[in-house]
């Protein structure tokens, strides 16, 4: 049993609505263990919010919203995209394994750089504010 293109062009939009709602809850959280500690991790107790990872936990608590919301999706996804190449580079690659982020512990960030990467490009999908700000 083939499945036809209308298949694809009925469901793209939204498993690509399914992927932008996963990333950003699971990324928001991200930002919220660094400013308002839940869910807690140790690591940030101390964190001054006017430090560099306290402006990417506010990077990655806006953004997640904007993103999760489905409002101005491709800039905001743009943003974090950088944002964790950024990460990659500044915090795991210098650990050395450059093209080995499993040893590095950077396999989250280069992951989290190119499903938002993609949301730049692809849009918010389905069920989004962007969506129903686009309609005549």
């Amino acid at each position: 049993m083939a499945l036809d293109q209308g298949f694809f062009d009925i469901w793209t939009p939204r498993a690509l609505a399914a992927l932008r709602f996963v990333a950003a809850f699971l990324f928001l959280q991200h930002g919220t263990a660094k400013l308002v500690h839940v869910p807690h991790v140790a690591a940030f107790d101390q964190l001054p919010a006017l430090s560099l990872i306290g402006f990417a936990g506010i990077l990655e608590i806006v953004g997640s919203l904007l993103i999760l919301l489905g409002l101005f999706t491709r800039p905001a996804a743009f943003i974090l995209s950088g944002e964790m190449a950024v990460a990659y580079f500044m915090e795991h690659a210098p650990h050395g394994n450059f093209f080995m982020p499993a040893l590095n512990q950077g396999e989250e960030a280069v992951l989290y750089c190119f499903v938002f990467l993609f949301i730049s490009v692809g849009g918010a999908g389905a069920w989004s504010i962007d969506a129903k700000r686009s309609r005549p």
